[in-house]
């Protein structure tokens, strides 16, 4: 047996062994794509296992998620910070190796998979971002940025309608450096696919634009090899190689749904050796294997020392540009005090117009940020002027057209993010962000900065009706664990989002208006604590009303009529619930004391984030069912957001604090 299938082999019953011992797991695909995973890392990616960041690194994602221990397996084989206790440890708490890939958590994992299609859409992205570096950096011999994407998946990937929009956008977008290895094995969960996936794929991916290849036996290393290669040739589309592979090979459930999800068994795990000829002890790592692979590994530190020595050239030749590359790939932090007219703002204007302005000022200091549209740029304004657009004939585009595909085109973000020296930004109406949720909380998850910019906030849409009326996308939005959701009431508010969204590593989504809003005295960085007083009183307040975006001005209607009655009057702006969350509560308890029990908290979507700033005395103006159709103004009305029901609710506040006060005292005296 050679020392390459041996290697596989390796593979095979040390993804097996460790899954058997967390029972649990995913072993199916570890063994089928045992011979994929092994020629890609020995043939032909490109990366140090000494410096798993180097920016010229091929990247590889492991889209079918599921198959981590293949994805690991092959990362100690190499070199990678991956021992062998922790594939002891396997799925288990606090371990480096968990059930998925997690970003930030295994040495030489990409990005987090999981959720299938969601890595195939990342892979797409971070070809995307090679593409552009390549054209705004590479010189005539100096091939600063020059690698590829390999991406595994499985007939699942294929299936989500992820899968779908990404596939189809690679192809348009001619993303020749994109290379995706489909793990054909016919078998999911419930079984053979042939009654829900039976579609013939070679003419659905030609007819995407991609380079179709068939591998019909993936344990044969050769053809394996020459299909990678032949897929390298082609650099004008990307190309799917059709791995045919038997899931669970060699073992006795090998074929069936049975060795999918699930530890194989230790008999079966025995019967499995036999085929294999193994005779090692569990979790060892034949000498010959073991040193085979360390010198591949070795060999490959030469990449980057060749692609080293290459830069120092490059840097004396062209040192402005060589300087902007290292900006980019570190990251641009401008100096946001600096930038002309940020916070001019004047006249009434959506906030969707605001943010149009605020990124056209910070694009210009910030030339690494890419931005992109689900067919709606002109709506959402957040199409750079001046840049182009992102095509095959024109890389350096800085706008990209997703068309109508809002679920990869997040995805597609998060990879463009991962991939490192761009910023990715995108946008579409709010009440699609639905389409979105996955690769918006794939991006929380990961703790990477991707902006998301939605715009068209509320029932204020009007006449669109309540299909594009967003109600219970804000709390689904806040729901999400490290998530910053803005929504700025003007135009300082909306450049203050921006600055939070560009200083800190979680992602963002500012939430904007179609219709135009007053523009405040005192907004502006004070946006920055999440939320502030905006309009105060003499003394203690008798009422504090509390409301984002478009009801910050009901708000401030409503003061102005309570104070004509001698109420005395806090207006709090709370644009960003989770950074109001993070200050101190010193400065929390000075903006909503606890001893004002009366409070109006008004937002025109749903109601359920409300309580918790509400109170038992306060009042909540917000939604409860879905919007209606009609000119916006009759809309709100409609709905109860008028300044005349703000005041009536705190008049209605204050009674009820009254009350409980009263209540108290009397009890105090029994």
């Amino acid at each position: 047996m050679s020392v390459q299938q041996k290697s596989v082999d390796t593979i095979r019953i040390i993804s097996a062994e460790a899954i058997q011992k967390a029972n649990s797991g995913h072993p199916g695909i570890c063994i089928g794509a045992a011979p994929i995973g092994y020629e890609l890392f020995s043939e032909f990616l490109k990366f140090s296992y000494k410096n798993p960041k180097w920016d010229n690194r091929d990247r590889f994602v492991l889209s079918a998620g599921h198959g981590s221990m293949l994805l690991y397996s092959l990362l100690h084989m190499f070199g990678f910070d991956v021992t062998m206790d922790d594939i002891k440890n396997f799925r288990q708490l606090g371990s480096r190796t968990p059930g998925h890939p997690e970003y930030g958590k295994t040495d030489g994992v990409e990005t987090s998979t999981g959720p299938l299609g969601q890595g195939l859409a990342n892979a797409v992205g971070m070809a995307l971002a090679e593409a552009h570096l390549a054209a705004r950096f590479n010189k005539p011999n100096y091939p600063v940025v020059d690698h590829f994407t390999y991406c595994i998946c499985g007939d699942g990937c294929l299936e989500e309608g992820i899968g779908y929009e990404a596939c189809s956008f690679a192809g348009t977008q001619k993303l020749g450096k994109l290379i995706l290895l489909y793990d054909s094995n016919n078998v999911t969960i419930e079984g053979k696919i042939d009654g829900v996936f039976n579609e013939d794929i070679p003419t659905r991916f030609a007819a995407q634009g991609w380079q179709v290849l068939r591998v019909d036996d993936a344990n044969n290393l050769l053809l394996l090899r020459a299909a990678i290669k032949k897929a390298q040739s082609d650099l004008t589309r990307p190309t799917i190689i059709i791995c045919k592979t038997i899931i669970g090979y060699g073992s006795p459930l090998a074929d069936s749904a049975d060795v999918h999800g699930a530890p194989m068994g230790e008999a079966n795990l025995a019967k499995m050796k036999e085929f294999f000829k193994w005779e090692e002890e569990p979790f060892v790592i034949p000498d010959d294997v073991k040193q085979h692979c360390a010198k591949i590994a070795e060999e490959k530190l030469k990449d980057e020392e060749s692609w080293n020595s290459m830069f120092a050239s490059y840097e004396a030749a062209f040192p402005e540009l060589a300087a902007q590359y290292k900006l980019f790939m570190h990251g641009i932090e401008p100096d946001f005090k600096k930038i002309e007219g940020l916070f001019n703002f004047i006249a009434p204007e959506a906030t969707r117009a605001s943010g149009g302005k605020v990124l056209a000022k910070i694009a210009d200091v910030m030339p690494n940020i890419i931005s992109g549209s689900a067919d709606l740029a002109p709506s959402t304004k957040t199409e750079l002027k001046g840049v182009g657009y992102f095509t095959p004939e024109n890389r350096l585009g800085r706008n990209v057209h997703y068309g109508i595909r809002e679920h990869a085109m997040a995805a597609i973000c998060n990879g463009i993010q991962l991939h490192g020296g761009l910023q990715a930004l995108c946008s579409t109406f709010f009440s699609f962000a639905d389409y979105m949720k996955a690769g918006i909380r794939m991006s929380a998850l990961m703790n990477i900065p991707v902006i998301y910019v939605m715009t068209h906030d509320s029932i204020g849409v009007g006449e669109d009706g309540p299909t594009h009326q967003p109600m219970e996308q804000l709390i689904g939005l806040r729901s999400i664990p490290n998530l910053k959701v803005f929504r700025p009431c003007d135009g300082k508010e909306t450049a203050a989002a921006y600055i939070s969204a560009l200083t800190q590593s979680n992602p963002t989504a500012i939430v904007l208006t179609r219709q135009n809003l007053p523009q405040y005295e005192g907004t502006g960085l004070k946006a920055l604590l999440g939320g502030y007083v905006l309009s105060d009183c003499e003394g203690t307040p008798d009422v504090i009303l509390i409301g984002t975006g478009s009801e910050v001005e009901l708000c401030m209607g409503a003061k102005q009529l309570l104070e004509a009655k001698n109420i005395k009057v806090r207006v709090v702006s709370m644009p960003c619930m989770e950074e109001f969350e993070r200050q101190t509560a010193e400065y929390r308890e000075s903006v909503l004391p606890h001893k004002v029990k009366a409070r109006v908290c008004v937002e025109a979507a749903s109601h359920f984030a409300w309580y918790k700033y509400s109170g038992d005395c306060g009042e909540v103006i917000a939604m409860h069912d879905f919007g209606v159709s009609g000119p916006a103004k009759q809309v709100f009305e409609h709905f109860g957001f008028t300044k005349e029901n703000v005041a009536e609710k705190a008049e209605l506040s204050m009674a009820k604090a009254k009350a409980e006060r009263e209540e108290i005292i009397a009890d105090s005296k029994k």
